[in-house]
């Protein structure tokens, strides 16, 4: 069930048995030449919207540009600053309450936005308490954190999963997307790794926008085995997440 796809009354009524919300949230960013830009949040959505059918939870809409400023100089990629993305993760979140959502379960899709989250977090909880509005619950569940997700990786991909631009997240946009799959030489196959300290020292340590990865090993049908996995993961996240509310 989808937020953006359902009525008021029907809203009303499925609170009055549930407050808890799915909320996708990912980036819009450089992937590098085979992966498409939306990639962090084409992942959040669909493994959230996979949770949300299998558990009858509502879902919100996707928060689809994320904390990206390292990819900027890079050409498509968008990014909010850390402090404009946590008044938005705080004013949705607070309007859903204001209607009685209590537990919100975040299914994040960029590593980049981690910080930020937890950030947005921490301030919900402080101005709640300051305002003496009942209790919200806020978790955060990365797409790949199920165990299942790992394993799957190292099976195909071995230690080029690398850590942007991965294999496993450009083979569930193959899966999802295959009229969109790119097919181009990648070179050098496998990407450096390293840190990084900017947009700028990003571009230049990583020319093609890739970091430890080959994606040309990507492939569809690892994308849904790797799809399905994450789904299953977070299920049993999320009913963990609602029955500690009666704990």
């Amino acid at each position: 069930m989808l937020l953006s796809l359902s009525t008021w009354p029907e809203v009303e009524a499925y609170l009055r048995n549930c407050d808890a919300i799915v909320v996708p949230i990912g980036s819009t960013e450089q992937h590098g030449p085979n992966g498409l830009i939306g990639t962090d949040a084409i992942c959040a959505e669909h493994v959230a919207c996979g949770v949300g059918g299998r558990t009858g939870v509502l879902v919100a809409p996707t928060i689809s540009v994320g904390m990206a400023a390292h990819h900027m100089a890079f050409p498509g990629s968008m990014s909010h600053t850390p402090t404009v993305l946590i008044s938005i993760v705080r004013e949705q979140v607070m309007a859903l309450a204001a209607h009685g959502f209590r537990s919100f379960f975040f299914v994040n899709g960029h590593g980049g936005n981690i910080a930020t989250i937890n950030s947005a977090f921490a301030e919900i909880h402080a101005l709640r308490w300051q305002a003496g509005l009942p209790a919200i619950r806020c978790q955060l569940a990365n797409w790949w954190d199920p165990a299942g997700v790992a394993e799957l990786s190292q099976e195909y991909y071995g230690d080029v999963e690398g850590s942007h631009a991965t294999a496993s997240e450009i083979a569930i946009t193959r899966h999802l997307f295959p009229d969109h799959a790119k097919n181009v030489v990648l070179d050098p196959a496998v990407a450096p790794t390293g840190e990084f300290h900017d947009a700028a020292d990003f571009r230049q340590r990583f020319p093609d926008g890739r970091i430890g990865s080959n994606p040309g090993l990507s492939e569809a049908k690892h994308g849904e085995r790797i799809l399905q996995s994450a789904i299953a993961g977070l299920v049993e996240m999320l009913r963990v997440f609602i029955a500690m509310k009666g704990a």
